[in-house]
């Protein structure tokens, strides 16, 4: 667990056993003045501080809690077990970053998985058959061969198909989408320079070929007609859905949902596309590297600093920030790792609250959103409807749950010595025997009530970091959907809620690995409305916001403002809420420092 500092201490490199190191910063103060302030140290907030001060601008992170990472940390809830308490795993981060931030010499160590998936399969109550997924393509067949010898054999087709998809559409993550509106603005020489921003846009789609419309109805359908376009046996189509659908309030029969599917198969570890891995240590591995990196170039970096709003100027332009204690942080760039809603309804208030009208089937993500700043408002109001408008359900609970043994699945029971085997270390799926059944969960929770037979994946990550709990005992992650964020009836999320629903959760893992609940030391369980609490994510959705297609590129967060900059000079969005969305990307936070620092040569 990252140790706690003291209020207004800075941050000083601690590892996740709380052992101090140098800090690169301004001998642990706090300045009333820097080039940037970033608001939140989030592993995006933390990315754009690193790149902004190895530029040259003099940064400072303000995070709210005692410990780095938003939603990317390790934190000891059990004594003696370190959960990675919201994010999990590890596979999206840009290459580049790792890269250019020498992320591996301040400490960034990641465990791979292979095999990387598990499914096993319950048949009339009983789990004798299983899936499991790997690198060794024939290996991968053999498994899939058994519901369907024509499955197996449209497998590496299928992963084909999907890779030259995913590798057209990468290089668009590395930039800040086009700006439609800049064709036809401003003087000749500036359109054509806009202009020149469609050329990956135009990359991607020659690279697609004559396979384009395909390719489009990967992005467009439900992913339930992708997949029985490819396969026939449940077991395997239900497994790869989940990459669709998970973190998403959607279903698999919702159109649009291929794309989180990609967005789940885009990553990297190692060099190994579409590989996902454990980080040593817990996901706080990830946010201490980046702040190390940032650090070591001279970014002060602050935990227990929470900012109240952001400080405009007399032109509205934003001119630093102010704490809730009232200290005043002057800077000439402001870049926010909040979400959309709370940097613009809550940090920037333009009018009162209940001016602002909502969808009424979202969440209101608990934002008090204060009186204004002055008498003049700062944000238009088509901007203001947008971002309150946002769909930011969530249907994840996650429980993070301590156990004194190794689960032992009927499929796949257990070798002697607790000793972990090849699928203890995958994503392992539960309740996905066929598409339908996700189906099914998703309308329950639509209609307010938590899934009766809830969508799974189990993550064991002591089964390769032994690390992260005591000898013998494992830490297990248990990421569940569907559950709404507001109950039916307006039952609130209460302490009975959330153990009946986790009774439920564990009564199904003892299902397909009997003796489970009897492991239980103790769990944590994190709601959609705990979620936000605690790690600020709007409606507890961990992407900020959803990845369907009328929130992503040109629409991310909002129409025409896609590129980072907001309509507050000086003021930049730099977390999952920006292009090109959530997961433990580092690229909203790249991408973002490199506009920022693009103005701040300007100003």
């Amino acid at each position: 667990m990252a140790a706690r500092h003291g209020l207004g201490r800075a941050w000083a490199g601690c590892s996740l056993q709380g052992r101090r190191l140098a800090h690169a910063g301004a001998g642990g103060q706090l300045q009333r003045e820097y080039d940037a302030v970033v608001i939140g140290g989030g592993h995006n907030g933390l990315v754009a501080a690193a790149y902004l001060q190895k530029s040259g601008v003099r940064t400072a992170v303000l995070e709210r809690r005692h410990l780095l990472g938003g939603a990317a940390v390790t934190e000891e809830i059990i004594p003696g077990f370190k959960f990675s308490r919201a994010s999990y795993l590890l596979s999206l981060l840009r290459p580049q970053i790792s890269t250019e931030l020498e992320l591996q010499r301040h400490g960034l160590r990641v465990y791979a998985r292979d095999p990387y998936s598990f499914t096993p399969v319950l048949e009339d109550g009983q789990a004798q058959r299983s899936l499991l997924l790997g690198h060794d393509m024939a290996e991968t067949q053999r498994q899939i061969a058994q519901f369907s010898s024509k499955d197996a054999q449209a497998y590496p087709k299928y992963e084909a198909f999907l890779s030259r998809l995913v590798s057209a559409i990468d290089p668009l993550l590395d930039a800040a989408p086009v700006d439609p509106a800049a064709w036809s603005q401003g003087p000749l020489l500036q359109r054509l320079r806009a202009l020149r921003g469609l050329q990956p846009l135009l990359r991607a789609g020659l690279a697609l070929g004559k396979q384009l419309p395909q390719y489009y109805q990967v992005l467009t359908a439900p992913i339930t007609r992708i997949l029985d376009l490819w396969f026939e046996s449940e077991p395997l189509k239900a497994t790869l859905a989940t990459d669709a659908v998970i973190g998403a309030m959607t279903s698999p029969y919702t159109p649009g949902s291929g794309y989180v599917l990609l967005h789940h198969v885009m990553g990297e570890l190692e060099g190994r596309k579409g590989a996902w891995g454990y980080v040593a240590g817990g996901m706080g591995g990830v946010s201490q590297a980046i702040a190390g990196a940032a650090a070591a170039h001279g970014a002060d970096i602050f935990t227990e600093k929470p900012v109240a709003r952001v400080l405009l100027g007399p032109r509205g332009e934003a001119q630093g920030v102010v704490l809730q204690d009232g200290t005043e942080v002057k800077s000439k760039l402001v870049l926010s790792n909040a979400s959309a809603q709370l940097t613009f309804l809550k940090l920037v208030p333009p009018r009162p609250a209940r001016e602002i009208a909502r969808e009424p089937h979202y969440p209101a993500c608990s934002l008090a959103v204060a009186a204004p700043v002055s008498g003049e408002e700062q944000l238009p109001e088509e901007f203001l409807q947008h971002v309150a408008q946002l769909d930011t359900r969530s249907p994840v609970t996650k429980i993070n749950v301590a156990v004194d043994r190794l689960p032992s699945f009927l499929a796949v029971p257990n070798a002697g010595a607790g000793r972990p085997l090849p699928h203890h270390q995958c994503s392992i799926h539960l309740n996905c025997e066929d598409t339908d059944l996700l189906h099914r969960a998703f309308q329950e929770a639509s209609s307010g009530e938590p899934s009766t037979r809830p969508m799974i994946e189990l993550c064991i990550p002591s089964a390769l970091d032994p690390t992260l709990a005591p000898p013998g005992c494992h830490v297990v992650s248990l990421f569940t959907q569907y559950t709404p964020y507001t109950l039916a009836g307006g039952r609130p999320w209460d302490e009975q809620e959330q153990n009946a629903y986790a009774d439920r959760v564990f009564d199904w893992v003892e299902a397909y690995a009997p003796g489970f609940k009897a492991s239980v030391v103790g769990r944590d369980i994190l709601t959609p409305p705990a979620l936000e609490k605690i790690f600020g994510l709007p409606g507890g959705n961990i992407f900020h916001g959803a990845m369907s297609l009328d929130q992503l590129y040109f629409a991310r967060p909002v129409p025409s403002y896609s590129g980072y900059r907001s309509p507050i000079p000086g003021l930049y969005l730099c977390g999952s809420g920006a292009h090109p969305g959530g997961g433990v990307m580092g690229a909203p936070g790249r991408n973002a420092a490199s506009v920022a620092l693009e103005d701040f040569k300007h100003m």
